[in-house]
């Protein structure tokens, strides 16, 4: 067994050709590009391009292919130079089951069966080149294709106020939508941890994803997860997610809930912090608000939770949120010591001294040992770093 680096949700930008994907994506978020990155960049031993389904996306695949860059394992996924791609693809459900937009991520373990996903979805969405819409059918129908094609089946980023199962999507368990019994592990999101997830008691049966849901190249990675399996392959993430034959995440890496964007409940207007929802903001009477993820997990909670049961969470804070950590330093980081997956977890203070500020590289460490203060994100404001 090997320890592996993986971030399952990573977007496509634009195609090869420069047609959108992702809208809101970078224009660098090309297949190529996010590869080369995720591998030579990063340091991560598996990804998830999870716009897979677009047909020029899946041209670029082929053409890689045949260009000898990729090679197909023969148990899944695409190989890379020893970096593994799984296919996926995001979705949104809103059907008559649910209370409003649900998204969700399918995985499917070769190059043919995501261009047979991909066929199938183009009768039941309006535009198939595009990332995350809307397919027009219920959750357990797509459950069920995700699984005849021997597929994954995550729910996405499940505490947002926006767009998921638990911020809109549901009154209070996710039976009302999905069959339980066809979901293979839940996205917890930016702005949740473990501790705070495990206090629904339906989600105990599940394994817990962290990914970035990167839009940038820059954002591959601040969250992933660390999985123990024999190769990085699509058929060792599967039986890693059942926690079978001795595979499984080993830890989970992801923000300090207090940095995500949406953590607590803030006034719809002008994202003053609301403690309470009923009130009017005491800054500018707005009566809106974005209800936090901590707030609405405490109205859904059900269990005190057994985090000793699982894999540990290990706050991580990203590079790129380190004060006064901007390109130039971290391109210098990145020349001493390859990936930012080894200045992460490896490299020693003195040594990160060395190349630059005692101040910022006393910070990363203090990153790394949980020791640092935030001020909580809000309503689409991502938190900050105050100590």
């Amino acid at each position: 067994m090997q320890e592996y680096f993986v971030d399952l949700h990573i977007h496509i930008g634009r195609t090869k050709s420069g047609r959108a994907v992702k809208i809101t994506g970078a224009k660098s978020l090309t297949f190529s590009n996010i590869i080369r990155h995720a591998r030579d960049y990063k340091g991560l031993n598996m990804i998830g391009v999870i716009d897979s389904h677009s047909p020029e996306v899946l041209d670029e695949m082929e053409d890689l292919l045949k260009a000898g860059e990729l090679k197909e394992h023969p148990e899944g996924g695409l190989n890379y130079g020893g970096m593994s791609v799984i296919l996926g693809s995001e979705l949104e459900i809103n059907d008559g089951s649910t209370q409003g937009p649900i998204h969700v991520l399918c995985y499917l373990p070769s190059l043919q069966s995501m261009r047979t996903f991909s066929k199938w979805l183009e009768n039941h969405m309006k535009n198939i080149h595009l990332s995350s819409q809307r397919v027009y059918i219920a959750g357990r129908v797509l459950q069920k294709k995700v699984k005849d094609l021997g597929g994954i089946f995550i729910p996405a980023h499940v505490f947002t106020p926006f767009k998921s199962l638990y911020g809109k999507g549901v009154m209070s368990s996710l039976s009302e939508v999905f069959d339980s019994d066809m979901i293979d592990g839940v996205e917890l999101g930016l702005s949740s941890d473990t501790q705070m997830a495990d206090q629904l008691a339906e989600l105990h049966q599940y394994p817990f994803v962290t990914n970035s849901d990167a839009h940038s190249l820059a954002k591959i990675a601040r969250e992933y997860q660390k999985i123990e399996m024999v190769e990085p392959s699509f058929r060792e993430l599967k039986l890693a997610l059942k926690q079978s034959e001795g595979r499984g995440i080993k830890a989970n890496y992801g923000l300090d809930p207090q940095l995500g964007k949406y953590h607590r409940t803030v006034c719809g207007e002008c994202l003053a912090y609301s403690p309470t929802f009923d009130d009017a903001c005491t800054e500018c009477g707005s009566v809106k608000k974005v209800k936090g993820v901590a707030d609405r997990i405490q109205e859904l909670r059900s269990s005190e939770g057994n985090q000793e049961a699982r894999p540990p969470y290990i706050h991580q804070v990203p590079l790129e949120f380190i004060p006064g950590l901007g390109p130039k330093m971290l391109e210098k980081l990145m020349d001493h010591f390859g990936t930012e997956m080894a200045v992460l977890h490896s490299v020693p203070l003195d040594s990160l001294k060395q190349v630059i500020s005692e101040r910022t590289a006393v910070t990363i460490d203090k990153a790394r040992k949980g020791q640092l203060a935030f001020h909580a994100g809000g309503g689409g404001k991502y938190g900050k770093i105050t100590d």
